[in-house]
């Protein structure tokens, strides 16, 4: 995204146009008692002055910069990364141990290039891959390298999500324990590490160079003390401890939502509804104010909130209720965030956030309260509260809301040539200083006696609670 300067103020009392109109009158003066200026002098001079008024003219007019984006520099080359070429197994086996554990009968005698991810919020993973693969990448961020040598990062495409849930029992349920243990995550987990650590460019570095996406709160949750001195893509801290996961090494993905884009314009028409919200009532954790906020909630006029799991319906009537909605309400969960943050971003329904602790992706670039609205959960569970901060709310203002989320919406869509996955790897090549810092440290630091982990160089990835409204 192109940088766009900020418009300049103007001084009445030193204006540098006022400034520039009294020269060119000094020196119309000055050619009146002095015929003898040479017309190229006198050329210079309204040249100057008119390509000082076209400057100061053209600032005051240019648009101001978006108040929802701010653009990084551009960086002066690309990062080059390197593919890891895992054994089968731990990508597209992972795919076909899905299938066939939901359907013991299926031949899996398909090609590569018919074998499709199973649609859930954690594909990110799937898409990564798929874009490192694309033959032309000219317009990408990061560039594929085939010889690890020439690299700056090394990316390792285990879908670790997917292989979480490949097994839809759990043993010793409903006689099926034979099938359950067919297919191991916590196994798999050893098996990638193990042969991650034998290669040498993991050996030359530390793994601090090496990039791992592990979505769902808990993949990889059996190595992650084996990787975390390398970047991990992750979609919260909400199952990581400060001296495993940070902001300043690792990245927030967005999951990817779950119901089709607002195909509409921006407005208030067939936004009937105040408010909406449909998941699990019933969370651990920092989820559980999803009960409390439902008793609150549950009667109040022109606010919808239901209870739902994953599933086609499901998703239909989620899909009806953001598009007809101002409102869209965003609890906590078992973790900070969930897909339903981003499906009320591709719905133009404004976001009511009410989490202590979340963290949000690409907050380089995007400003989240110009399109959202946060509640710490103290406020939010004050009957009355919420509703009557959401109706106070001028339609003026969610026009802008609403203008926010559909210029931002395209950072979520995983699918879009310049949407999610590119600025993924912006933010992973952001990283890039810091892990050269790191390397040449370690080589030079020969022994520490911290007494914990190097906090300096993790840091904490937590958040101080969200301040009240």
């Amino acid at each position: 995204m192109p940088e766009r300067a900020m418009p300049r103020k103007s001084n009445p009392s030193s204006s540098p146009l006022k400034s520039q109109t009294a020269t060119l009158t000094l020196g119309t003066s000055r050619m009146a008692r002095r015929p003898f200026l040479r017309p190229s002098i006198a050329a210079f001079a309204v040249a100057f002055s008119l390509v000082t008024i076209f400057a100061i003219s053209h600032s005051i007019l240019s648009p101001p910069p978006s108040p929802f984006l701010s653009s990084p520099s551009p960086s002066v080359r690309r990062t080059k990364i390197y593919l890891y070429e895992l054994p089968r197994l731990f990508t597209y086996g992972v795919i076909e141990s899905y299938l066939l554990a939901r359907d013991p009968q299926r031949s899996l005698l398909i090609s590569e290039s018919d074998l499709h991810y199973p649609g859930h919020q954690h594909s990110a993973e799937w898409w990564l891959l798929t874009d490192l693969l694309r033959p032309d990448r000219s317009t990408s961020p990061v560039e594929r390298v085939k010889n690890p040598e020439e690299a700056d990062l090394y990316y390792v495409p285990f879908f670790s999500s997917l292989s979480l849930i490949v097994n839809p029992f759990r043993p010793g349920s409903d006689g099926v324990a034979d099938r359950a243990m067919a297919y191991n995550d916590g196994d798999m987990q050893e098996k990638l590490v193990s042969w991650v650590e034998g290669q040498e460019f993991w050996r030359r570095n530390n793994g601090r160079d090496h990039v791992f996406i592990c979505q769902d709160p808990n993949a990889l949750y059996k190595v992650i003390d084996r990787i975390k001195n390398g970047v991990l893509l992750v979609s919260d801290f909400g199952r990581l401890r400060g001296d495993q996961a940070s902001l300043v090494k690792d990245v927030i993905l967005p999951y990817s939502h779950r119901i089709n884009p607002f195909k509409g314009e921006v407005g208030i028409k067939g936004r009937d509804s105040l408010l909406f919200f449909m998941g699990n009532r019933y969370r651990k954790e920092g989820g559980k104010i999803r009960d409390t906020l439902f008793q609150i909630l549950e009667n109040e006029e022109d606010v919808i909130i239901k209870h739902g799991s994953q599933s086609r319906e499901s998703r239909r009537i989620a899909t009806q209720g953001m598009h007809s909605s101002k409102f869209c309400l965003h609890p906590a969960g078992d973790t900070p965030s969930a897909c339903r943050l981003f499906d009320a971003i591709v719905s133009l329904c404004i976001p009511v956030i009410v989490s202590d602790y979340i963290e949000l992706p690409f907050e380089d670039v995007i400003d989240y309260k110009e399109i959202a609205i946060f509640f710490d959960t103290t406020t939010a569970v004050q009957p009355g509260r919420l509703t009557s901060i959401l109706r106070g709310i001028s339609t003026e203002k969610i026009l802008q809301y609403q203008h926010g989320l559909k210029e931002v919406r395209h950072f979520f869509e995983y699918d879009d040539p310049n949407g999610t996955v590119n600025e993924i790897w912006h933010q992973v090549s952001s990283k890039l200083a810091l892990i050269k810092l790191m390397i040449n440290r370690d080589k030079r630091l020969v022994k520490r006696d911290l007494g914990g982990p190097d906090l300096p160089c993790i840091c904490s990835g937590h958040n101080a609670t969200i301040a009240d409204h």
